[in-house]
């Protein structure tokens, strides 16, 4: 449970964590703690950073007062071990600005308190702006940091009994954006595949599918492979050149990782390979689990090639477990990014009739499901990522209006969306899939938001 306490200029909230005094304080002081604790409804990206936690290091994001980009730059100032640290705004919004960590052992577990002294510009003329403007923010970004943390530590507490090597592809998409600092929290060492010239110091490795080129010699062997890289297909309309190019973007990335790490001296135990529950297609209001087949749309094709790609892996031995990946939701990208995107006033309207089936997962499930996936020795073949209760597409827009306290508009005919994005629309927007997670929860994974309305009320800060 976490409690806040304010006056004029500071704000407090503290929590009591299921961990060691140890836990907690080596997680804040690894890469990618402050990813997982910026809010995802905030316009927020780190774009430097240096130092860690330790003095002398330094942070500068870009955030946002409605539609103006600015930049805050933070420095950490004071840090004794295991008890606080202490960092401050060199420049930014506020004219005064001290946030300390405080950490310390109780019966329970471990204690946070993040504490805040600010001054705002102008303070003496509006004493009234820190409890109207200040703190309803922070009471929202510190009820969300806490419980993202609770969360975090305890799947770390037994996905992360020991610290792995980690190859990613795709690490600047969506799901593994997310997912790296997730990794890095729980004391994993990740390394990158990238397309542009690498940097060994930060552990990158180049691959170029397109040209086969993808060596790994001289590499340090890697406990596992997590491999999401492919073209978005929900984009544009489906020409033959974009077909070509979700196929490709797909099977060949696919297969020249398969076979270089079917060829490794010390092959990895794991490879996550990315699918999708597109391999299903049309499945109206049926059940779908792993064992069925694969549809006849064109996605259902795509998928298919793209989980037999990985093949050469698994008869190498390598565990391999196929992603079927459903709609992840968060509005940093993604299908929920578009529907906010496509009115101001953050609602929008079903598509069709709205009966279509959509096998949703929030993105801090998504990436707790990979995580979770690497280390379940008893997953394997395909698993479909998905929450465990799917929802009609006009579930999914009346949920989304209720969180966000919007009217919902007519729906969209099925005919306008098949006329304005042809096939895609049909495929993406109109066919059912109602995806079972019962394999996932069946190996012991625990859904942070099994729900739609927690999921997206926790995403868009209206927990």
């Amino acid at each position: 449970m976490i409690s806040y306490t304010s006056e004029q200029g500071s704000f407090s909230a503290a929590s009591v964590f299921p961990c060691s005094l140890t836990e907690l304080y080596d997680w804040h002081s690894r890469p990618g703690a402050l990813d997982r604790l910026i809010p995802p409804w905030e316009r927020t990206t780190v774009v430097a950073r240096s130092g860690g936690i330790d003095p002398g290091g330094r942070v500068t994001m870009r955030m946002h007062a409605g539609p103006v980009p600015y930049l805050w730059r933070a420095h950490h100032i004071e840090n004794k071990a295991y008890e606080y640290f202490r960092d401050i705004q060199a420049s930014g919004p506020f004219r005064r600005w001290v946030h300390t960590h405080s950490f310390s052992a109780t019966p329970e577990g471990a204690r946070l308190q993040d504490h805040i002294e600010y001054a705002l510009p102008a303070q003496s003329l509006f004493p009234w702006a820190g409890k109207l403007l200040v703190e309803p923010v922070l009471t929202r970004t510190f009820r969300y940091r806490h419980a993202t943390l609770r969360d975090d530590l305890l799947l770390h507490a037994y996905a992360s009994k020991r610290p792995l090597r980690i190859l990613i592809s795709g690490a600047s998409g969506v799901l593994g954006s997310a997912l790296i600092p997730l990794l890095s929290t729980g004391g994993h060492e990740v390394w990158r595949l990238v397309r542009r010239q690498p940097d060994r110091s930060a552990r990158e490795v180049y691959w170029n599918p397109a040209k086969g080129l993808l060596n790994l010699a001289g590499l340090p062997p890697f406990d596992g492979v997590i491999h999401l890289a492919a073209d978005n297909i929900g984009e544009g309309r489906w020409t033959k050149a974009k077909k070509e190019r979700v196929i490709a973007s797909r099977v060949q990335g696919t297969s020249l990782l398969a076979q270089e790490l079917a060829r490794c001296g010390h092959k990895p135990e794991v490879l996550l390979s990315a699918s999708a529950v597109g391999f299903y297609g049309d499945c109206q209001d049926c059940c779908i689990i792993e064992e069925n087949r694969a549809g006849s749309a064109f996605i259902s094709d795509v998928c298919s090639r793209w989980e037999e790609a990985a093949r050469p892996a698994e008869d190498a031995g390598i565990r391999t477990v196929s992603l079927r990946i459903g709609v992840v939701l968060t509005p940093r990208g993604g299908a929920l990014a578009r529907l906010l995107a496509t009115s101001a006033l953050g609602f929008n309207s079903r598509f069709g009739d709205g009966r279509q089936y959509i096998s949703w997962i929030g993105l801090h499930d998504a990436i707790g499901a990979l995580l979770h996936a690497l280390v379940c020795k008893e997953l394997q073949g395909p698993v479909n990522i998905v929450a465990p209760e799917p929802v009609t597409n006009r579930e999914l827009l009346a949920t989304l209006a209720r969180v966000m306290r919007r009217p919902l508009l007519p729906p969209v005919p099925a005919a306008v969306l098949r006329l304005m994005f042809g096939q895609m629309g049909t495929e993406v927007l109109l066919d059912s899939c109602r995806a079972s997670a019962a394999k996932l929860l069946a190996s012991g994974y625990r859904f942070r938001h099994p729900d739609l309305f927690a999921a997206l009320s926790t995403l868009l800060g209206r927990a």
